[in-house]
């Protein structure tokens, strides 16, 4: 019988043996260099690894208000159409493990999502740790959700519902973001929330972190440096949603990838959703690692798992209908 779990594709091998190739030679990781220099790496690594733009009609930079007085967070509008009926928008979270990333990490497959969604898409720029460490990054998480579901003049657009959509990191901030919505609710709802490789609990114990803990993309050292930088509060469901209430969850795409060292985690949250009788559509994309998302050209079956996804995120769209 074939080894499933551990199967590696041909392009996603590839793509590790260089990245193996690369450390050997003497290449620090990210969390071995200084932090400033690891930000603008991580933020231009998506030119190098990941397809160009998507032609839009609409990229605008916006602001938002914060809770602190005179404190704003920069979010990105990304639209197909220059106009638009009433409808939903996607609220987007990056990736980077709470310190790493920006509107600008993401920009390339930010424009694929809104084009092939045909939805508008607002990108967050959430504070990031170890200057902001927990609660900062939810704190503006929700308070751009909040903002967005407003309709402001500003946002120019009249917004019928939210999907959060994000990953990684920004896949914990969709659902820590949906559940701090479903208990308070905003201007309008949460319709749909779609987290691809979420870190969902705090369980050292899944089996996952030590089988895909080295040599596969994201790495045990960077994951406890990126913990100690977050610095996030055990057991507390705005920093691990799976200790949250899942009842009344709106309908998920949830994903995962096979070979990813927190596979686990976004399992069980699975897991939870279906046995509170959520609907769930759940994808693990095999075997692939995690932050695909964000490497379409240096790993070309990875643009075929973010159509997967934007295909499962339609079909469950469609579906509310």
């Amino acid at each position: 019988m074939a080894d499933t779990e551990h199967f590696v594709r041909p392009d996603v091998a590839g793509f590790l043996a260089y990245l193996q190739q690369s450390r050997d030679s003497g290449v620090p990781g990210l969390h071995q260099i200084p932090l400033g220099d690891a930000r603008r790496i991580y933020d231009g690594m998506q030119d190098l690894a990941d397809l160009p733009a998507a032609p839009l009609a609409v990229i605008r930079d916006l602001a938002c208000p914060a809770g602190e007085a005179g404190r704003t967070i920069a979010l990105r509008l990304y639209d197909a159409r220059a106009e638009r009926a009433p409808g939903p928008v996607l609220v987007f979270f990056h990736g980077g493990g709470f310190v790493l990333g920006g509107l600008d990490s993401h920009h390339n497959v930010c424009t694929t999502i809104a084009a092939t969604l045909d939805l508008p898409l607002v990108a967050v720029d959430y504070r990031l740790a170890p200057e902001h460490p927990f609660p900062a990054a939810p704190d503006d998480a929700e308070a751009a959700a909040r903002w967005i579901a407003g309709s402001p003049d500003a946002l120019g657009l009249d917004v019928t519902g939210l999907v959060p959509i994000g990953d990684s990191a920004g896949g914990n901030l969709v659902i820590v973001t949906t559940q701090a919505l479903m208990q308070r609710p905003a201007a309008v709802p949460v319709i749909a929330q779609v987290p691809i490789y979420p870190l969902a609990d705090d369980n050292a114990a899944h089996p996952s972190l030590s089988q895909f803990g080295e040599r596969f993309l994201l790495d045990a050292d960077a994951m406890e440096w990126f913990s100690n930088a977050y610095r996030a509060t055990p057991g507390d469901p705005r920093a691990f949603p799976l200790h949250g209430t899942h009842d009344h969850t709106p309908p998920t795409v949830l994903v995962t990838a096979s070979l990813d060292p927190i596979r686990d985690s976004g399992r069980v949250y699975g897991a939870a959703l279906a046995k509170a009788g959520v609907d769930l559509l759940m994808l693990e994309r095999r075997g692939t690692v995690h932050g695909f998302i964000q490497v379409r050209k240096a790993v070309p079956s990875a643009a075929g798992d973010l159509d997967a996804v934007l295909a499962a995120t339609r079909y469950v769209l469609d579906s509310l209908t």
